[in-house]
């Protein structure tokens, strides 16, 4: 980010108010097994001038030099596409407006994305850069049931490569930990999106209270079995693919499973030491 825009970056998760329709009835009305509060749970709430200034005041009292950094405006919760092209026009303008804004993130469902909201991405990317981030979770078709994505894996496909034909940058969210995937599958997901993506967030499967995953009793990784997996995945992700993320946490007033993902520290300290131990390098097993 330094690099890019000169400056620090902060990202500030913001609401658009729209729906899912994987929650609303279109698709389903249970959404993704492992979704609570449809994944906006650390969102701002009201217009997005306000969203926005809210959430700088948030950070105003950590930052020694409040003036002289940069934010990500990151369209979190729910389908951010999945409304009409002139209110997502508004929305995404009003964020890129503020001067402190250097880029635009908007996460949505591949299905929701169709070429006219494209076209809008691609002007405002004129302006400011875009990302687009996509919950593709696996790349295997059954998995997808199993949590309930309702969409097919080859839908991702389609909209990565129309993004990329429009010059918007992709960024990839995979789960690791769910229930039948062995370590060939795994590396089927992240190859997958290693292809087509700018960007990957690796996301540690976790339960949190009133989801349909609580209810399925899923089992969830232990810390040293997940320390393997994410290097295994590092180590097929092209070196050129920024790794945005390599855990997740829930909100710990409803983390259910498992509890050893609640202390962040931790965590991040073990998957230091464990690559250093395994001298885990991003793209090892990358074709040259």
């Amino acid at each position: 980010m330094k690099k890019t825009f000169g400056k620090k970056v902060y990202k500030i998760s913001l609401s658009s108010g729209l729906g899912c329709p994987n929650r609303d009835g279109t698709l389903s009305l249970d959404g993704c097994v492992f979704c609570a509060d449809g994944s906006g749970a650390f969102c701002e709430r009201g217009d997005i001038p306000l969203q926005l200034e809210n959430a700088k005041l948030r950070l105003k009292n950590k930052l020694k030099n409040y003036s002289d950094v940069g934010y990500v405006a990151y369209f979190q919760s729910y389908t951010n596409t999945y409304g009409e092209l002139s209110y997502l026009r508004r929305i995404f303008t009003e964020a890129i407006s503020d001067p402190q804004v250097v880029a635009l993130s908007i996460a949505t469902r591949p299905d929701c994305l169709e070429d006219e909201k494209i076209a809008l991405l691609k002007e405002l990317n004129g302006i400011k850069p875009v990302w687009v981030e996509l919950g593709l979770q696996t790349e295997s078709d059954l998995s997808a049931k199993l949590i309930n994505r309702a969409y097919p894996t080859e839908t991702y496909v389609d909209c990565a490569r129309r993004l990329r034909e429009a010059g918007i940058d992709l960024i990839t969210h995979l789960i690791i930990g769910l229930w039948g995937e062995d370590d060939a599958q795994l590396i089927r997901s992240v190859e997958l999106a290693g292809r087509w993506s700018k960007g990957v967030k690796l996301q540690l499967l976790h339960v949190l209270k009133g989801t349909p995953l609580e209810k399925m009793g899923w089992e969830t990784l232990e810390l040293g079995e997940y320390l393997r997996r994410l290097a295994l995945c590092v180590e097929h992700l092209p070196p050129e693919v920024i790794i945005h993320r390599l855990t997740g946490d829930g909100d710990r007033k409803k983390l259910v499973a498992p509890l050893w993902s609640a202390d962040k520290k931790m965590v991040l300290g073990a998957i230091s030491s464990y690559f250093e131990e395994k001298d885990v390098i991003q793209g090892r097993y990358c074709e040259k």
